[in-house]
């Protein structure tokens, strides 16, 4: 229910609206001063508490959907130029749609683009890319709101929501080598059928929606890699963050626990007559797609507790492979890709501290009077060069 007062055109001598969405429609009176229109808004918010309120000659409101394409076709037409049409149009059908699509315009809550801007810096967005979807999404709503048919933009003051890079960080909690190991074996031991599933997910650092929206012959075990194709967002199965498929490579302990486990997916549709196995790589006992919310919030927690590991979020095996990687010197650039970033700055400013040559210690040996051990040499013709 929304019942607002405010001005059309703002002013003194202007006069004031009441506006009221409810229920899919819409309606707005104009009522006179200020304190005239609190007055009728009022009694409006009285009566539809009561369902006493007539909405004669209201408007339906339409769904995100259809309102974005009346703005694409207007307001975007005659004042964007063609490459900001064109980042809309990609922010609209990428981003926005399959969340707001289907959805009333007056249905939106701050809620909900609070929701979707954490998501969007979830899946690996650098910090300009959600700012300029946010941009993109209020721009939208800001019509809307001056068409008058929402009463307010619910992307108003939601960029305080939008975590810095060095933000980001400060909540990123990876395992460490020894407590990854640990998680690995518990599962192994206690949880046997989910241990290729936890596997994967050290292994590759793929995001939980597109570790869950795998399928058998996106297993590449030749070439090993595995083919990250799809994503498993909101119920719905999309394509990646990147709109790509990326190649993600396969280390020998895993492509040898998946070879075994495919073996035993045939073995359990035989016993179970399901006659073959399900679509999908990893599954429920029944043979559905694995609820992300229940792996995170349920099973996940449980195997850490029997593990004996602090709280951390399924997420974060993610950053548990990047960080680990990034430790041991492996090349930015490949971690970033496997990672499926489609910056490598994202990359870089994301996971600063756990890179070589980013901790107090190298800094500090500076304050020793001779170079440390591991320096090489200059070569000995450089030597005379500089002494002669």
């Amino acid at each position: 229910m929304g019942v607002v007062v405010r001005q059309k055109t703002k002013g003194k001598g202007q006069p004031w609206w009441v506006f009221v969405s409810h229920s899919g429609k819409r309606t707005s009176r104009k009522v006179g001063d200020k304190r005239a229109a609190e007055t009728v808004a009022t009694k409006i918010r009285a009566k539809l508490q009561l369902g006493d309120f007539s909405f004669e000659g209201a408007k339906r409101v339409p769904t995100f959907k259809e309102y974005s394409e009346t703005f694409m076709n207007g307001y975007s037409k005659h004042n964007h130029k063609e490459s900001t049409r064109e980042n809309y149009r990609l922010a609209l059908d990428k981003h926005f749609l399959p969340v707001f699509g289907n959805k009333p315009l007056d249905q939106i809550k701050k809620k909900d683009v609070k929701e979707f801007l954490f998501v969007k810096q979830g899946e690996g967005l650098s910090h300009a890319s959600v700012k300029n979807l946010k941009a993109y999404l209020s721009c939208i709503f800001s019509q809307a709101e001056d068409d008058e048919i929402i009463s307010k933009n619910p992307v108003s003051k939601t960029g305080k929501f939008i975590k810095k890079p060095e933000e980001i960080e400060d909540k990123i909690i990876p395992l460490t080598w020894e407590e990854k190991t640990k998680l690995e074996e518990t599962v192994k031991d206690r949880y046997p059928k989910h241990y290729p599933l936890v596997l994967m997910a050290l292994r590759t650092g793929v995001r939980i929606g597109e570790l869950l929206a795998l399928k058998p012959e996106d297993l590449d075990f030749e070439g090993r890699f595995i083919k990250v194709r799809r994503n498993y967002v909101r119920g719905r199965i999309t394509s990646t963050k990147s709109n790509k498929m990326r190649k993600v490579d396969m280390s020998p302990q895993l492509a040898n626990v998946l070879k075994s486990y495919l073996t035993e997916r045939k073995e359990e549709a035989l016993k179970k007559g399901w006659g073959r196995p399900p679509e999908w790589l990893f599954y429920t006992e029944k043979g559905h797609l694995i609820n992300p919310e229940h792996l995170s919030s349920k099973s996940f927690r449980k195997w850490l507790k029997r593990a004996g590991l602090r709280k951390i979020t399924f997420h974060d095996l993610r950053h548990t492979y990047a960080t680990l990687r990034l430790q041991k010197g492996d090349n930015l650039p490949d971690v970033s890709k496997q990672l499926g970033h489609s910056d490598i700055r994202t990359t870089s400013q994301v996971y600063y501290h756990w890179m070589p040559g980013t901790n107090k210690d190298e800094v500090a040996e500076l304050d020793l009077p001779l170079a440390p051990n591991r320096t090489l040499s200059a070569p000995e013709s450089e030597k005379e060069a500089v002494t002669s």
